[in-house]
Parts: structure tokens; sequence; C-alpha cells
């Protein structure tokens, strides 16, 4: 599979005058002959949904760690919140809200002593009862974190990254292990804190996630981003070809076209009606992505 990196018109910016909440230039950091960043150039607007996509080992913990200022970087320009993370103070870190992949500390805590315990770290903490309510544990608020379910135990996590009222969240596959429907309610969470003004970095390997949550979409591979636009328009995904199916007969047919509806018309008029088997594919967000990082995918299956 050809990969389409080397197009600069994937990276669509954003305004010059935006308000940023991360900005990253050139960011490198290599381990040995491992080059997890290789020159990261993102941008996040204070109040967007930002979703970062890409295979296992293309760069996107590292990075996060570095905007988290878990990691040094060996080079590059990175500001969060208007400070280089690798600086950051105790006040910059209050600002920030962050749910990693896995977490199993506090285990011995239910459910509303853990969120009284982080809350006492932040300067203006938002309401415990609020909390719970809104990472759906209203009934569990006694149950100790050993003992609630994978999904429940990822909804604490949640809290407890929200707790502090945080300018900007990091959300590391905030979803793993949910089943369908607790997933549907997590985004719904997502969606409201989006309309309290909270940005969000998310990390997530569920392509229908980033389409439905994100107000743009980054994919990173082999340490770079390579494209970043909003979900629709992804990787040219709103120029692509449709893909139009029908059948004649016996014979199976097909047509790739800028105009499907056109054709399909004209179709049905030479078929006099009705198309038999009439079918309509345009790229998914998932078609775009595979893509988009070609043999990286390949290379980490």
């Amino acid at each position: 599979m050809t990969t389409t990196t080397d197009r600069d018109d994937l990276l669509v910016p954003v305004p010059a005058d935006a308000d940023l909440a991360v900005r990253v230039r050139g960011l490198r950091k290599h381990y040995g002959e491992t080059k997890a960043c290789d020159g990261v150039d993102l941008d996040v607007v204070r109040g967007e949904v930002v979703a970062l996509l890409g295979p296992n080992g293309a760069g996107k913990t590292t990075t996060t760690e570095i905007l988290e200022g878990y990691r040094h970087r060996d080079g590059g320009e990175v500001s969060v919140l208007g400070v280089d993370p690798g600086k950051g103070d105790r006040h910059w870190r209050t600002r920030l809200g962050i749910v990693l992949q896995s977490a199993n500390d506090l285990g011995d805590l239910t459910v509303e002593e853990s969120l009284r315990h982080f809350a006492g770290y932040y300067p203006s903490p938002r309401g415990i009862d609020e909390v719970i309510e809104a990472v759906g544990l209203v009934e569990k608020r006694r149950t100790k974190g050993f003992d609630l379910s994978g999904g429940q135990r990822r909804r604490l996590d949640v809290a407890l990254g929200i707790i502090g009222s945080p300018e900007l969240l990091f959300l590391d596959e905030p979803t793993t292990g949910f089943d369908p429907e607790a997933r549907r309610e997590f985004w719904e969470l997502i969606r409201s804190l989006r309309g309290l003004g909270t940005t969000i970095l998310l990390t997530t390997h569920y392509l229908d996630e980033a389409e439905v949550l994100a107000d743009r979409v980054a994919v990173i591979s082999r340490g770079r981003v390579i494209a970043c636009d909003v979900p629709a328009r992804l990787g040219g995904r709103d120029e692509s070809l449709a893909t139009v199916s029908w059948r004649e007969g016996d014979d199976p047919r097909t047509e790739r076209t800028h105009e499907p509806t056109r054709f399909v018309q004209e179709l049905s008029a030479r078929l006099g009606g009705e198309i038999p088997s009439l079918a309509i594919h345009r790229p998914s967000l998932e078609d775009v992505y595979l893509s988009l990082i070609g043999d990286d995918h390949e290379d980490a299956s």
C-alpha cells in the first residue's frame, strides 16, 4: 500500500489569530535509533475537541506525555495553556485534567472518597455530587474502586480527571472496554464538557468515536502529524469519488463518480425506474485513515 503523506495540503492550518490551548512545532523525541516524535506540528484551539489517531508506535503516547509535562523532549517548541510543559509548575498542572489509559490506584476508597481526596488538590474543584452524576456513578458512589466493573472504573477515571475543572483535558483511549451503550453515554459526557468550554485532546483507536466527537482529527504516523482537518474533509475525503453499484440482469456493475446523484438519475431513466441492488459507497473515515498511514499500518499489524 502506498502512503499519501507527502501532500502538504493535508495539514490544514488554524486561523492565525486563533486562541490556542496547545501549540507544537517541530517536536522531537528519540529513544536511541527510534524516532518516537520526528517533527510533530500540532495546534489545538481553546474549546475544541481534537482526536489524535495513529497506529501503535506512531508517537501518540510520547506526544501527549510531553504535552502533559511527564516526559522531556529532545527538541522543538511546545506551549500548553501558554506554558512550556517542561517548566510547568503546580499551578499550571491544576489547569489540566488527565485520564490515563489505565489506572488502578485508590481501589480501597469509595467513588465519593476518591473524588474528595483529589478535589483537595485543586483551587476550584467541581462539586462532587455534580461530577458523580455527570459520569453516571450515582448508584455506585459508596462502592470501592476494587468492586467497580471495568466500565464503571473508567467512569471514575474520567471523574478524577474533571474534578479540578480543567481548562484542558487529556483523554487516552477513554472508552476501551466499554460496551456500545456505555460508549454512547460517555460520548454525551464529552459533549457536555465541550459545551462548558473544556478543551479536549483525545487519543482513540475507534474511528467512529473520533468522527462523532472531534472538531478536528490529527493523524500521526512515524512520529509526524501527516494530516489534520475536520473529519468530513480529512485526507480529501469530501472530494473522493463515490462508488455506485447495481445489477443489470445477472451482471454486477459499478461506477465511480463525483456526481452520484446525477448518475443514479440517469441510470434510473435508462433502466426504466427501479435500479436492482443499488448501493452508493463513499469513503469512510476508516478508509481515509488507512490510506493515509499506508505502510505504517502494515508495519504495526
